[in-house]
């Protein structure tokens, strides 16, 4: 069996996809991927049994046919040709692979395909429809906070909760937080679920920042992306995700507004000199003035700095984790942001001060204890 296809196009595809192949999989056959032609479609799976993107291709063939490929060695040899037709050459009897370009002739050992592990599918499942930059703009305010405790498996991926009149993605690791809720996002029906943080950070690679239409299908046990020519399935979390209502604080009489790119850039720099286990970060605000202070013993470092700002509050001294603050205030893109406190050991809430359409988000961070 032969097929010919674009250099630069297949390596194309398979640099979408491969992010999900681990090295040292517990099934070896999934250092491949699975190669599928049929009606002059080449099919391209990568898989690493919770997770699987498959991408297509349109390729010169004239038979159908199926074979697992060496991943690394064909990117490799891929990477190091310039653009042009090359040839593939399927023996099904020994699996054997052969690739022939305008620089000559390479010989792979492929696999049966009958050996790489079946692809879930979803069935009798429901279907929602949003524009890509609305997926990609939940995953993106949501990613940053879920867990990589794996005793904690709720936790590792991000709920979605979908309530007939919108939908609202949560994540926390229990030190921060957030809620990303969608006004303009309908479905007939109330159901939640939890999709694996890898799955949305490969789909978050794949999805355009467009509004080009993104196919959602779920059941009990799967979830279904399919953006274009590429599809991305992942088994869902099976647990119940902890009551979050119960975290975010109903009473912060304490407002700080303040530019986020200034603090952001602020906190960037201190952030140098905190001490790199606790990453203690300690603010002050007291009138319209926000002192911002880290410090290392262990190496005698330490850095502060001064921002104006607009404060409505009684004076106020509490400590946060530099990290924590700085991945958070980077997920979102608001000009000035509102950051409600109580008492330094209760947690804050920031919110954009300026609100999109159809749009609500919330973050939340966990005070650390401030050291003496």
């Amino acid at each position: 069996m032969k097929f010919i296809v674009s250099s630069s196009t297949l390596l194309k595809q398979l640099a979408a996809i491969d992010g999900i192949i681990v090295a040292n999989p517990v099934v070896p056959i999934l250092e491949n991927f699975l190669f599928e032609i049929e009606d002059g479609k080449l099919n391209i799976t990568a898989s690493d049994l919770q997770t699987s993107i498959i991408g297509e291709l349109a390729v010169e063939a004239q038979e159908s046919a199926s074979i697992a490929v060496p991943a690394r060695i064909l990117q490799e040899t891929l990477k190091n040709l310039p653009e042009q037709p090359i040839t593939f050459s399927v023996d099904e009897d020994t699996y054997t692979v052969e690739i022939s370009s305008n620089n000559g002739r390479y010989k792979l050992a492929g696999e049966n395909a009958t050996d790489f592990p079946q692809i879930a599918t979803v069935t009798d499942g429901l279907m929602i429809e949003m524009p890509a930059e609305i997926l990609k703009n939940a995953i993106r305010h949501t990613i940053v906070a879920v867990s990589k405790d794996e005793l904690k498996l709720a936790m590792n991926g991000v709920l979605i909760d979908l309530n007939g009149t919108g939908a609202t993605f949560v994540a926390t690791d229990t030190h921060r937080l957030v809620r990303y809720i969608r006004t303009d996002i309908s479905i007939d029906a109330k159901r939640s679920l939890i999709v694996p943080r890898k799955a949305l950070t490969l789909l978050n690679a794949l999805l355009p920042s467009d509004k080009t239409g993104t196919k959602i299908t779920f059941d009990e046990t799967n979830i279904y992306f399919q953006l274009g020519n590429t599809q991305v399935i992942s088994r869902l979390i099976d647990e119940r995700y902890p009551a979050y209502e119960n975290a975010i604080p109903v009473n912060n009489p304490h407002k700080l507004t303040i530019n986020r790119l200034e603090f952001l850039s602020s906190l960037r720099r201190v952030a140098v000199y905190a001490n790199k286990s606790s990453q203690q970060m300690r603010m002050k605000i007291a009138g319209s003035e926000l002192q911002i202070s880290a410090e290392d013993l262990e190496f005698s470092n330490e850095a502060n700095e001064r921002l104006t700002c607009e404060y409505e509050g009684s004076d106020i001294e509490l400590g946060f984790n530099a990290k924590f603050l700085i991945e958070m205030l980077n997920s979102i893109d608001t000009e000035e942001i509102e950051v409600y406190l109580s008492t330094p050991n209760k947690a804050g809430v920031i919110l954009p001060k300026e609100k999109k359409e159809n749009e609500d988000i919330l973050l939340l961070v966990m005070p650390v204890l401030l050291n003496s």
